[in-house]
């Protein structure tokens, strides 16, 4: 489709129905978001250098903005100020602040725009970032509060001298996880090294060691330490996690990005298929009807077991996890593994 026939598709669609987002909006012209967004650039977009990690050290001048993240069939979005920021790390980058914490996989990504966005005589301001599928990882939005005069300060400075309406992507489908058969794998071998886990970081060696995906070591896990619930199951400790006041982490990622609230949640609220957090300073929304898995899943570490409640999608993808809230060499709250044996099915010892 050529530009001039994308725009004419696009001002139709949004015409047809104006509170579509622009990722339907793609998802309906079969192209991806970047695609329809860079036909703003040069108006209301600006598209900026690729320096990922510069212009996101330039966030903190910002102030109190709004960080989102999200996947298919999860959107996270959290407000502070963005601290701490380490780019050291040759696996992950991060912010890590009590509002704003994130880990962030460079390798994926691929562009980066200001974003000027109008609607009923209102300017909402964005930084925005893409993988090379065209796909959002992340987002960060201007509030009241922010300093806009730096916002403008810092597109200004990472402005791309190409601001063509035209963004190549690979569109090319997105690799599946190739799943083992079982009787491949080790899984005496496997389940030992479970058990004597250390940190919960070394889970992810431990899956690349004996080449499982990640729902298929759920399901060859020791008995004791994954089990699998009816998809209920984050409603139900959603809404135990608000009644008791417990203090959870919630993760929601994508290639590109991981993104995580730490403490209490207020309210919990159905929209349509959507599960939402509506909170202050959080917001939730995940499309409930897509999880097609529910697991309860302890890992030992020195310091106790570790207790999260992991949700999937039919393609066998990570949709969102939960944990109690917790800092490395502090043990797991107790107020929440009260819970997640309320949600259990069997007696658990931790």
């Amino acid at each position: 489709m050529s530009n001039t026939n994308l725009k004419a598709r696009y001002d139709e669609v949004k015409a047809e129905n104006g509170t579509l987002r622009i990722r339907d909006i793609a998802k309906t012209l079969g192209v991806s978001e970047v695609e329809v967004l860079v036909l703003g650039c040069g108006e209301h977009v600006t598209r900026l250098r690729p320096e990922f990690s510069e212009i996101l050290l330039g966030v903190e001048a910002l102030g109190y903005v709004m960080a989102l993240s999200r996947n298919d069939d999860a959107v996270h979005e959290r407000k502070g100020v963005y601290l701490n920021g380490d780019f050291s790390s040759p696996h992950a980058s991060m912010f890590v602040g009590a509002d704003i914490d994130l880990r962030i996989f460079f390798r994926t990504w691929s562009s980066a725009f200001g974003v000027a966005e109008t609607s009923k005589d209102k300017t909402r301001f964005s930084l925005q970032f893409f993988n090379n599928r065209g796909e959002a990882v992340h987002k960060i939005y201007m509030e009241p509060t922010s300093n806009i005069e730096k916002y403008h300060e810092l597109v200004a400075r990472f402005k791309n001298e190409d601001q063509s309406k035209i963004q190549e992507v690979d569109s090319s489908l997105k690799p599946q996880e190739v799943e083992l058969p079982d009787s491949e794998i080790d899984q005496e071998a496997f389940q030992t090294d479970w058990k004597n886990l250390k940190d919960t970081h070394d889970f992810f060696g431990m899956m690349r060691k004996y080449k499982v995906t990640r729902t298929q070591a759920l399901r060859l896990a020791p008995s004791d330490l994954a089990e699998s619930l009816e998809n209920d199951g984050l409603r139900k400790i959603l809404n135990l996690a608000v009644a008791k006041k417990v203090n959870i982490m919630v993760f929601v990622g994508n290639d590109g990005m991981i993104q995580i609230h730490s403490g209490e949640i207020e309210n919990v609220v159905d929209f349509k298929e959507w599960i939402n957090i509506l909170d202050p300073k959080f917001n939730l929304h995940l499309r409930e009807n897509a999880i097609t898995q529910t697991w309860i899943v302890r890992k030992p570490t020195t310091d106790g077991i570790v207790t999260s409640l992991e949700l999937f999608n039919a393609k066998n993808e990570l949709i969102c996890s939960l944990f109690g809230a917790r800092k490395p060499g502090i043990p797991e709250l107790e107020s929440w593994r009260e819970i997640v044996r309320e949600i259990s099915q069997k007696s658990v010892a931790v």
